[in-house]
């Protein structure tokens, strides 16, 4: 795609519709009574103070922020704030753990941690900064460049210990190619993002593409009920709704409201089942276009309004998107063949590298190949077939299955709300396919399903009845803490 121009600021880019339309709502965080409205000119105004009040504090360009903030509209000003003055921003999840922040902040040091109270702090050496600060003078723009380094992002750790990921400024511009060939982006949309504020996944979608194509970022406030956010969208006009997949399925779970002025969904964080598509259509009249992407890239294959994924697919790449499929060798494998998804190198969107303590990136790669663990295959006519991630293959009895291979054949299936399925233990020499299942399924009916509907060596041999799967605050399933919980001994649960 063509490159963005020089000099380059992230945040400078993404408020550059205020001045055309300095009255324009540009983010409205939802209530359950009321709505909190910020104009354009009023965000503006508010990211060049955040800036200067963060430069007043003593930080200075180059110096990396931690941030500590919740579903407010401080968090994404403050972000936007310290990129317009050249401050590196770390957002990070404002549900983790002292213990749990305090590994983050070793693994890479800030200068400093911008914290709203009541947020769990990490236990490090930097000042902690609160977020009245950001009502400071206003900010001159720091002459910065596309390559420059903008923020920081950690992967999500969920099978690992998470990294820092380092984007430049022109991984905002890349996210153009998702206007088109994802969302179907337009000036007019108002854009729900059903996610919190410092999710990369909200960051992105639900905030700063919509302001930088000059359209409305509608937000649910902290603590919104599931239950009203059907009723919000409806009260609100969303144009488009977006969320992981978890929040259909809680949406349909209820009666949902007439939604007139919804053009279509977005989903992305995880595989979205077919029975949630199928049934979201039939309630709403619109499709849920989805999405696979990864903190290191953001997304690169979606569907469309304007190009749908055909059944079993998840899409096709996004126009200037370079993907390959790589066998185990890393040489480019041949259509209908399943192996490792990969990213060219000269993606504008690709991460910089992964940042060791003293802030110098790594970006592994595999000749001109940024490998994921995305296993995929690609058909002839461009679309690609997710099969889950490398690092979730399940091995029981020799054969090699993808979890999400077993999960779909129960999708939709009367009395399974929810299910996960994983490899267990039930001896040290054993090890068997199991399915984590949330519903009043019986034990012999679920295995009735099995025998109708997968290979004899892709049948679960346990079946395991939980309350609820582990997932995060958005709905993403956590398949280390599932691990983890029918792991411990029943005297430790």
């Amino acid at each position: 795609m063509k490159l963005p121009p020089d000099p380059f600021n992230l945040a400078d880019y993404v408020l550059a519709k205020a001045a055309a339309q300095p009255e324009k709502i540009a983010l409205a965080t939802l209530g359950p009574s009321r709505a909190d409205r910020w104009s354009y000119a009023r965000l503006a105004d508010a990211v060049a103070r955040a800036g200067g009040g963060l430069r007043r504090a003593g930080l200075a360009p180059g110096d990396r922020l931690m941030l500590r903030m919740g579903n407010s509209a401080a968090f994404p000003i403050a972000f936007l704030g310290a990129i317009r003055v050249g401050i590196v921003p770390m957002p990070t999840p404002a549900a983790l753990t002292a213990p749990e922040i305090t590994r983050l902040a070793h693994s890479l040091p800030p200068q400093a941690v911008l914290a709203e109270p009541g947020i769990a702090l990490p236990d490090i050496a930097s000042p902690v900064l609160g977020v009245d600060l950001l009502d400071g003078p206003e900010s001159a723009l720091e002459r910065t460049h596309a390559d420059d380094l903008a923020y920081v992002v950690f992967t999500s750790g969920t099978s690992g210990r998470p990294k820092p990921v380092a984007h430049a400024h022109r991984a905002i511009w890349a996210r153009r190619m998702m206007w088109r060939d994802w969302y179907d982006l337009r000036s007019d949309d108002r854009l729900m993002h059903t996610g919190a504020f410092n999710w990369t996944y909200t960051l992105g979608t639900g905030l700063l593409d919509p302001w930088a194509a000059g359209a409305t970022a509608l937000v649910p406030a902290e603590g919104t009920d599931p239950a009203m956010l059907g009723l919000l969208a409806k009260r609100h006009d969303a144009t488009i709704l977006a969320g992981a997949p978890g929040i259909f399925r809680k949406l349909l779970a209820r009666e949902l409201p007439a939604l007139p002025k919804l053009r279509h969904a977005l989903s992305a964080g995880e595989a979205l089942p077919p029975s949630i598509r199928t049934r979201w259509h039939a309630a709403t009249g619109t499709d849920i276009h989805e999405a696979l992407g990864m903190s290191e890239c953001s997304t690169f294959l979606s569907g469309a309004p304007t190009r749908p994924a055909p059944e079993g697919c998840i899409g096709f790449a996004q126009t200037g998107r370079r993907l390959a499929v790589l066998d185990e060798g890393a040489a480019v494998i041949a259509d209908d063949t399943q192996g490792r998804l990969a990213i060219h190198q000269s993606d504008p969107g690709l991460t910089l590298g992964y940042l060791d303590r003293d802030g110098r990136p790594d970006l592994p790669l595999t000749g001109d190949w940024f490998v994921t663990g995305d296993l995929v295959t690609r058909r002839a006519d461009g679309a690609y077939t997710y099969h889950g991630r490398a690092d979730d293959i399940l091995t029981a009895g020799g054969f090699r299955i993808a979890p999400s291979e077993i999960e779909a054949a129960f999708d939709g299936v009367a009395e399974v709300n929810d299910c996960a399925a994983l490899v267990i233990r039930p001896n040290p020499e054993t090890t068997i396919l199991a399915l984590a299942y949330c519903g009043a399924a019986s034990e012999s009916y679920l295995q009735q399903h099995a025998t109708h509907h997968l290979a004899p060596h892709k049948r679960p041999r346990a079946w395991l009845r939980l309350d609820g799967l582990p997932r995060g605050a958005n709905g993403k399933l956590n398949r280390r803490a599932l691990r983890d919980l029918l792991e411990t001994p029943n005297d430790q649960a």
